[in-house]
């Protein structure tokens, strides 16, 4: 199988794009249209980039951002926060993008060959490139940079899970690289596609790596002129970039000359300084805000339903209480979605009760029969499971002990007000839930020492993978790796069919496997989904070509130009 670009060098003509799942995955399976889910926009639409370059469009300016976190780190291979999706896009280039059907697409890979059992890609590489250190772009530096991803000194919670199917890589010439799979690995080129794998300048992977969180170089469009953690990043446009991918239809640098992000935990401050035009554009808009951002007419407003899976309350399933199927099963049964949903997002968050998001590949709508909303038989379930007797404040009791879990939290983990909910839907059903707060540092110690019984997360990635990576045995953080199974879910059955769906490229297959993959998960109730994961953001009206990235939803700012 081999696919190619049209014009390898003019970087003209391939389809626009639109998110995978959005379109032609969700005509393989059996998930709703996008257009089901009433508050998320349409990713196809705000994905689309002209057929060429705008006329219109006018070089110069800066545009100022208001993001709601630090990422901590602006190495991908290093980090798993969302802003490096935004992040990386402007600072790195990756192998593959995704196309307007949502089908792997050239970037730095100008077109690769797969063999008949799906186990070796051979990648035909750009020859054209460098990255900004001036460092040329070729087979040995996505060598170097799968080497780094995998290399137990990085600690990637991210970038190693995807690439860990690699056997191994040889470098044909400088322009070709073979990269055989220990199996047919049918999320390859999707994930080699996500801003998290944007590839680092090989010479200083090799001579100065402890500087690529602070000072990453990459053969992006922008270079990172400041980073101040904490506060802020400052990019520089790359005045001879001329490799944007295939599908962006561009040729040359990026329009604007800077971009200024700076970090803004606190989403009313976000939204009065997006209003008041101190920012051209902000991220993660709060849900009580957007229906006044909406009625700005100086404001273009998107909430975009993420790929993956949905906000989910997390169970422990390697220590009590939650290593008793009945508890997990009384918890899934006993708190109301619905009720968290709307008292979070304000009318804009859809409640979900499957495993993944409907926007997602092969997502299975039975899967939200599984545990609707029933205290009375949540009740039941906990009386089978022991915890019988009601104590003077309402909690329940087995052998004298209190049905009790812990949250470690910080400030930034998770908003307080979900956390308060949670808390409040336990206490109906009889369970203690005692938020403990702690340094970040020392949360994160607990996380990974498995030393905890509740949490929250959501996990967003461009295939229905994302089931591998969450709930996979295989997955639970080691002291070679973090993982992000934080169920610590182990269970055979599951990780067969997972590991099944990653093997096959067949579409029939596929929709059977991940189908199974929901229905076990439903009986196995290792977490409790909430509500749909959104991607909301909003920019001023002089500022256009900001897309929908294509991958992530993120806004991407590769063609947008500020109006004089």
């Amino acid at each position: 199988m081999t696919l190619r670009s049209k014009h390898p060098r003019a970087r003209l003509v391939l389809a626009g794009v639109a998110l995978v799942g959005a379109a032609a995955m969700l005509a393989g399976c059996a998930g709703p249209a996008q257009d089901e889910v009433p508050t998320a926009d349409s990713q196809t639409d705000l994905a689309r980039p002209p057929a060429e370059d705008d006329p219109n469009a006018v070089a110069g300016g800066t545009l100022r951002l208001s993001t709601s976190s630090d990422p901590v780190c602006l190495d991908g291979h290093q980090v798993s926060t969302a802003q490096l999706q935004l992040l990386g896009r402007i600072i790195y280039d990756n192998l593959v993008s995704l196309d307007a059907d949502g089908n792997p697409s050239p970037w730095l890979a100008e077109s690769w060959d797969i063999s008949e059992d799906g186990r070796t890609y051979t990648f035909h590489l750009r020859d054209d490139v460098t990255f900004s250190d001036g460092t040329p772009f070729d087979a040995a530096a996505v060598v170097s940079n799968f080497d780094h991803m995998a290399a137990p000194e990085t600690k990637s919670p991210l970038a190693a899970a995807y690439i860990d199917p690699i056997a191994s890589t040889r470098v044909i010439d400088d322009e070709t690289l073979e990269v055989k799979l220990d199996y047919a690995y049918s999320p390859f080129l999707y994930v080699l596609a996500q801003g998290w794998l944007g590839l680092i300048s090989p010479k200083q992977l090799a001579e100065h790596p402890e500087q690529t969180c602070l000072q990453p170089i990459g053969s992006g469009p922008y270079v990172v002129e400041k980073y101040t953690p904490g506060e802020g990043v400052t990019f520089a446009k790359r005045a001879d970039y001329d490799w944007s991918a295939d599908y962006l239809n561009h040729d040359g640098p990026a329009y604007l000359d800077r971009i200024e992000i700076s970090f803004i935990t606190e989403p009313a401050v976000r939204y009065s300084s997006l209003v008041s035009g101190e920012f051209d554009a902000t991220d993660n808009i709060a849900p009580q805000n957007a229906a006044a951002i909406e009625a700005d007419s100086s404001i273009e407003y998107h909430n975009i339903s993420r790929i993956g899976n949905p906000q989910r309350i997390t169970l422990n399933t390697s220590r009590p209480p939650f290593d008793d199927l009945k508890v997990r099963q009384a918890l899934a049964l006993g708190i109301d979605s619905e009720g968290i949903a709307e008292a979070v997002g304000f009318g804009e968050y859809e409640p979900r009760h499957a495993f993944l998001s409907p926007t997602t590949q092969y997502y299975d709508p039975a899967a939200e029969e599984a545990w609707e909303y029933d205290p009375d038989r949540a009740g039941e379930l906990l009386d089978e499971a022991g915890w019988s007797t009601i104590d003077a404040d309402g909690y329940r009791t087995k052998d004298g002990q209190r049905l009790t879990a812990e949250f470690p939290v910080t400030e930034t983990a998770t908003p307080g007000s979900l956390n308060d909910l949670i808390q409040s839907e336990l206490k109906k059903l009889g369970v203690e839930l005692k938020l403990i707060q702690l340094p970040s540092a020392e949360a994160q110690e607990r996380r990974r020492n498995g030393d905890y019984d509740i949490g929250t997360g959501v996990w967003h990635t461009n295939t229905p993978d994302a089931l591998y990576i969450v709930y996979a045995s295989g997955e639970i953080t080691s002291p070679e790796r973090i993982g992000q199974n934080t169920s610590r879910l182990t269970d055979a059955e599951l990780d067969g069919i997972l590991l099944d769906a990653r093997q096959t490229t067949d579409t029939e297959e596929l929709a059977e496997l991940y189908g199974k993959a929901q229905a076990r998960l439903a009986e196995l109730a290792p977490a409790i989904p909430l509500y749909d994961f959104y991607t909301p953001w909003a920019v001023h009206d002089n500022l256009h070509g900001v897309l929908a990235d294509s991958s992530h939803g993120v806004p991407l700012f590769t063609i947008a130009w500020l109006e004089p």
